[in-house]
């Protein structure tokens, strides 16, 4: 009960609060500490700007206020300063601004004069200086003059001629060469004074010469002509301090010989060891450091994906965008490196090794005199005009830093092992952003691989130019040309461009296999590299694949052409059950009692079969992509030498080598497509269905043969006469002649007898091809007309009597009626399947040779299988080569193949239904 009058008590208060809390702001203005006034500070524990009061202004730190200058100090740690005004004519306030001290004549002491205190007594008195010391910058007390001033005048005064920088020098003479200085404030203040205070050998100001040097280094883009290299090499470098600006020297590089050391080796993903000497714009040394990620990187990221750049082996790019303020942030002053290499020599002693320096905006092509020894990152100091304390009107920094490594670095040569490029760029908008990139590229000598690369593209090229005359040579054959003529000419192209796109695919695809083989089958010491991104060698392997496409989509298209306008006819065996009887008074004959089926179901069956290939497309690029997207095949493409298949997300990926890739892709399509070829012709056409030899099959089941003519005089011929003499038979009486030949209680079905040969190559004579065109031309009429015309016209029946005619004299031909039309049936010789070449001329008779590799499949995609799997290839690797994109280039491929099948379908049909005078209607 009563915790329930608790409750009942306590809950509208706890509302109310919940209430109350709920609608209370939290909120504060965004206030920083440059933004309030000099009568205000800022207070930390409000984050807000609070007033300073009476006889207080704020502090330099912006974070507390003090007593102006007439009050005493007592700081306390408040941010508001307790003061107290000195308000006697006679008085001022002491240095350490705590007491008010008795002076009658100090309020304002005299130039050389300083104010000395005596706390005690709390009274103050002006003293004059010697001659030899001067106010310190308080005015407390007396203190030696510069050291230059001394030795020049034996005084603390210069004259304005002889003052340079602060410092006071008695000869103020500079080289006669001498440009003008830099319009800039920090070459002004520093250039002539630091060349004076280094030069001179009484001052041998060692500063000076590290601040001289910097000087040069800091004018990125001229060198010779500038200024400060001019006040540079005047200088004697044997009799001072002067650092060395060059990697080598011009005048003694000859003498010096070999100069990177020799004997470095590195194993694989073993980390480089980098040191740097930091120096400040000043030329004051600051030390030595160890390069680690961000030493030298513009770009932010996490340690171990910066750390990744000094991996041995493993090229490294980070690119990113920066604002020019945020680069001032983080170097308000140019800071100057040293880049060296650390190392172990023979005897176990370690060494630092100087890396050069190539400053690309010197546009100097060698290492000797052009490459640098010290380097920047951000300059923002040089272009400050009018004073220090003014913003910069243009900001220098390194746009581009790359470390390049040159294999073998056991055995350097004229490149030292390694070489850091610098080029520089300038933005004159703080608020500008700018994209800055850090990489770490490795080079070797190619011209080996390069001279091996000419030698096989000249053999193969030439072996290609052979192989096109032999094929241009066997087509006039087959053709029944005699002379050269522009279509053999075109003829020659057509088939030069597969030779020679078989010859650039040969050499990409070992070239491709060759790297991943030596690249990334390295063990332990690196001694190989790829060619450099953008090289010579890789820019024309990128040629040499775009050529192998190029000529195999000419090869590809010159075997479509082919195809599509072949000369095929069905050639009906089956007779007529009864003799057709004349219509009295016309001169028509009664309709065939031979039934039109067979032959319209015969090109069906070619029709469907025209596209077939013997790999399924649509698998293919569903393995492929699964081996390289999903299995992550792809990543063994990167430039490094990491076979890991699933990088990490805290692992730094190298950018993509376009030979590696195009390899792995070649090889795992050509793996893929060799696995599916031999699966489909070892297991799939035994044992499931063999369509091309179905179709054979058919044909002699249908009582209907095929004759297709390629080129003029040449094609092939499918036998298709049916043993049983008829084919328009029952279901019954086909089940029993299938029987009949099952048990062998008939004649086989070969041309010739006792032989089951069904398949021939035709080498036909000219006098065939010529009857042939003769009873041809009524049928391409038959053909226009049945496309437009629906009629049984009197033309119609005219042309369909010469496809009567055509089915006469081809079943009559094959029955050797026609002796001066004759033709013998041969096997071909060894050499002429080799060379797919017919060593007789068919003048005076025709040549059926013998063919049991079903080699009419090659007016089909069926005997072009490996033009079309290298199209497929070359298009998808074309397409990755220039998106990097394994998804996006299978699906160019799909689309590419689904647009040839569709063109390569409907001009066939078409085709086919001409030449055949079936209607186009029944090809479904």
């Amino acid at each position: 009960m009563v915790g329930a009058v608790r409750v009942a008590v306590f809950l509208p208060i706890l509302l109310g609060e919940l209430c109350l809390g709920q609608s209370t702001e939290t909120s504060l203005p965004f206030v920083r500490p440059q933004s309030c006034t000099s009568s205000q500070f800022y207070d930390v524990s409000r984050l807000q700007c609070s007033p300073c009061g009476k006889s207080l202004r704020r502090g330099a730190d912006g974070l507390r206020c003090i007593c102006n200058d007439d009050y005493t100090m007592i700081d306390t740690g408040s941010p508001i300063a307790q003061c107290t005004l000195c308000n006697e004519n006679n008085q001022v306030v002491s240095v350490d601004r705590r007491l008010c001290l008795t002076c009658t004549d100090c309020k304002q002491c005299g130039d050389n004069q300083v104010r000395e205190e005596n706390l005690a007594l709390r009274t103050a008195s002006c003293q004059t200086c010697s001659n030899k010391t001067m106010p310190n910058a308080l005015g407390n007390m007396c203190v030696s003059c510069q050291e230059t001033f001394i030795l020049t005048t034996n005084s603390c005064t210069c004259p304005s001629n002889n003052l340079k920088g602060g410092l006071c020098f008695g000869n103020v003479r500079l080289p006669s060469r001498s440009a003008r200085l830099p319009a800039t404030i920090w070459y002004e203040t520093h250039l002539q004074a630091s060349y004076l205070a280094c030069s001179n050998l009484t001052y041998g100001n060692q500063t000076a010469c590290q601040l001289l040097t910097n000087l040069v280094v800091l004018n990125v883009n001229s060198i010779d002509n500038s200024e400060a290299y001019i006040l540079y090499s005047s200088i004697n470098p044997t009799t001072n301090y002067l650092p060395k600006l060059f990697y080598v020297d011009s005048n003694i590089a000859a003498s010096l010989g070999q100069t990177a050391p020799k004997g470095l080796s590195f194993q694989k993903d073993s980390q480089i060891t980098l040191k740097i000497v930091k120096y400040d714009a000043h030329g004051h040394f600051l030390g030595w450091e160890h390069v680690r990620g961000g030493t030298l990187q513009l770009c932010p990221d996490t340690q171990i994906l910066l750390d990744a750049a000094y991996r041995f082996g493993s090229s490294y790019v980070q690119s990113c965008k920066v604002r020019i303020s945020d680069l001032l942030s983080r170097f308000p002053e140019p800071v100057l490196y040293e880049l060296f290499l650390q190392y172990n020599d023979s005897q176990g002693q370690m060494k630092v090794w100087p890396i050069p320096v190539r400053n690309l905006n010197l546009d100097r092509n060698g290492l000797g005199a052009g490459a640098l020894r010290r380097f920047f990152l951000v300059d923002g100091l040089t272009g400050r005009r009018g004073s220090l304390n003014n913003p910069p009107s243009s900001v220098t920094y390194a746009k581009d830093l790359v470390l390049r490594t040159y294999l073998p670095t056991s055995n350097p040569t004229s490149k030292p092992p390694f070489l850091l490029t610098v080029q520089y760029a300038q933005a004159q908008d703080l608020r500008a952003q700018t994209w800055v990139t850090f990489a770490a590229s490795y080079e070797m000598n190619q011209s080996a691989h390069k001279r091996d690369t000419d030698i096989a593209l000249g053999v193969l090229g030439s072996l290609a130019v052979f192989i096109a005359m032999l094929e241009t040579s066997s087509w006039r054959r087959r053709s029944g040309l005699e002379f050269i003529d522009i279509v053999t000419i075109v003829k020659y192209f057509a088939y030069f461009a597969g030779a020679l796109s078989n010859t650039f695919f040969l050499v990409t695809f070992g070239t491709g296999i060759y790297w991943l083989i030596v690249y990334k089958g390295q063990q332990s010491t690196v001694e190989v590299t790829l060619p450099p991104a953008g090289s010579e060698i890789e820019t024309g392997f990128i040629i040499y694949v775009s050529c192998a496409f190029g000529l195999k989509a000419l090869e590809l298209i010159h075997i479509l052409i082919v195809q599509m306008t072949v000369s095929i006819f069905l050639i009906d065996w089956e007779k007529p059950k009864g003799r057709p009887l004349p219509k009295p008074g016309a001169n028509k004959t009664t309709p065939s009692s031979v039934s039109i089926w067979r032959t319209y179901f015969i090109a069906n069956e070619w029709n469907e079969i025209q596209t077939r290939r013997k790999i399924n497309p649509v698998l293919q690029l569903f393995v492929v992509l699964l081996l390289l997207e999903i299995i992550g095949l792809k990543n063994i493409a990167r430039r490094d030498l990491s076979l890991n298949l699933h990088p990490g997300p805290d692992v730094s990926l190298a950018p993509w080598s376009p030979i590696l890739r195009y390899g792995i892709a070649v090889s795992m399509w050509l793996a893929v497509g060799l696995v599916q070829v031999l699966f489909f012709i070892g297991f799939c056409e035994r044992f499931v269905e063999d369509k091309i030899q179905q179709f054979v099959d058919l044909c002699s089941v249908s009582n209907v043969s095929v004759l297709v003519l390629m080129h003029r005089c040449y094609g092939y011929y499918i036998h298709g006469r049916s043993v049983h003499g008829q084919a328009d038979i029952g279901m019954e009486t086909m089940y029993l002649n299938l029987k009949k030949e099952e048990d062998n209680l008939c004649a086989m079905r070969g041309l010739e007898p006792n032989t089951d040969i069904q398949t021939f190559e035709v080498l036909i004579s000219n006098k065939v091809r010529q009857q042939y065109d003769r009873i041809l031309s009524p049928l391409n009429e038959a053909a226009r007309v049945n496309r437009t015309s629906r009629e049984d016209s009197a033309t119609l029946q005219q042309n369909l009597k010469a496809y009567f005619t055509m089915n006469k004299f081809l079943s009559s031909f094959l029955e050797h009626a026609y002796k001066d039309m004759d033709y013998v049936v041969r096997e071909k010789l060894f050499l002429e399947r080799i060379l797919d070449f017919e060593f007789q001329r068919s003048e005076d008779r025709s040549f059926f040779y013998n063919d049991d590799r079903t080699l009419f499949s090659n007016a089909l995609y069926y005997g072009h299988e490996l033009v079309l799997l290298l199209f497929d290839i070359l298009i998808f690797s074309v397409v990755d080569l220039g998106t990097q994109d394994f998804v996006l280039a299978a699906i160019i491929t799909y689309l590419v193949q689904k647009i040839l099948e569709l063109i390569r379908e409907a001009i066939s049909r078409r085709n086919l239904a001409t030449k055949t005078l079936v209607d186009e209607r029944f090809l479904i």
